[in-house]
């Protein structure tokens, strides 16, 4: 049995880890493990990396992936699904293990539908692929911000402002309500939910009269706001390799509003990348090691186009097309937690 690893679209920790698992797990079934280097398009340019038990050994505590990655769509090139099938074929692949978020599974079941042995392992720092309970890099990314938000507690107190800081989150607040909550932020606004600005406001403005002459906002990347003129005037929009919208800076924009209408001073910070590199937490190194050797496991048992989860906190699988064209959003419930301390 020879099995190809890829790791495709945005790198994050514990990618290592997984790759790590099915080197050592496929070892003891006796199979042969290719790592595909730069995602799917490793495979259109034949470059590839034998995973033995030696080379993946010590990646474990590794932030991004050894393999590299990207956001190549082979079925979005010329023939691409032929030359992929080609390639496949003469390489001698048995199974793939296609590691990566929402796009990269969307790749994973056109792969699957044109015939090709292919497992799914859920990879976002966003927590937003439907059908697992957690991603692994998602509690990195936490801790990564809750960090910031405690940096930014202190100047905020010093120097009484105001401190927006701004996280990824394309479509789901995860990261901003995690951090928000573990910070202790005052205010939290995600993309599920809708804010207005005379809200966030309100809550600033209670604040101060209470003798509280700071405040921390945490706001996700994708967030919307009723009021229209804050969104970025900008010309032509870019785009991801994915045909996605490239985000970040809404922070700025609001807070220019929040200085406008309180009078406070306020200042925006946005992690960015900041969020997605380093070492893995140790929650996200064994969620990692756990999807990797229960990909291994679903490829002896031939469980293809399907995907490893976590559900209450026990590994399984679910059918990859099941998972695309929809996101696991953030339950308002929770986010209700956090508006207690919106006060």
């Amino acid at each position: 049995m020879k099995i190809g690893v890829l790791t495709s679209g945005g790198d994050c920790p514990g990618l290592n880890a997984v790759i790590r698992a099915i080197a050592r797990k496929a070892d003891q079934f006796g199979y042969e493990t290719i790592g595909i280097m730069n995602g799917w398009k490793g495979i259109f340019d034949e470059s590839y990396k034998q995973l033995t038990l030696q080379n993946v050994a010590g990646i474990i505590n590794r932030g991004g992936t050894i393999l590299g990655t990207s956001r190549f769509s082979p079925f979005e090139q010329k023939d691409g699904k032929d030359i992929l099938l080609h390639k496949i074929s003469r390489e001698g692949f048995d199974a793939l293990i296609a590691i990566g978020g929402e796009g990269s599974m969307h790749i994973a079941q056109l792969a699957y539908e044109a015939g090709i042995n292919v497992i799914g392992v859920p990879k976002t720092i966003d927590n937003d692929i439907y059908g697992t309970d957690f991603t692994f890099g998602f509690d990195t990314a936490v801790g990564i911000a809750t960090e910031a938000i405690d940096r930014l507690h202190t100047t905020a107190e010093s120097h009484h402002r105001i401190m927006l800081l701004e996280v990824m989150g394309r479509h789901a607040g995860w990261i901003a309500l995690y951090s928000g909550i573990a910070g202790g932020a005052d205010v939290v606004v995600i993309p599920e939910k809708k804010t207005k600005i005379s809200e966030i406001v309100d809550v600033l403005k209670s604040r101060y009269k209470r003798g509280k002459l700071f405040s921390i906002v945490v706001v996700a990347e994708g967030a919307e706001y009723l009021e229209e003129e804050l969104k970025p005037k900008t010309g032509k929009k870019k785009l991801d390799d994915f045909g996605r919208e490239r985000l970040g800076g809404i922070s700025y924009y609001l807070a220019e509003e929040l200085e406008k209408r309180t009078g406070f001073e306020t200042r925006a910070t946005i992690l960015g990348y900041i969020q997605r590199g380093g070492m893995p937490s140790a929650f996200d190194r064994v969620l990692g090691t756990r999807f990797g050797v229960y990909s291994v496991e679903m490829i002896k048992a031939g469980k293809f186009g399907r995907m490893a989860a976590i559900q209450s906190n026990i590994i399984t699988d679910i059918p990859i097309k099941e998972v695309i064209g929809k996101l696991k959003l953030v339950d308002l419930e929770l986010y209700k937690v956090a508006q207690v301390f919106f006060k």
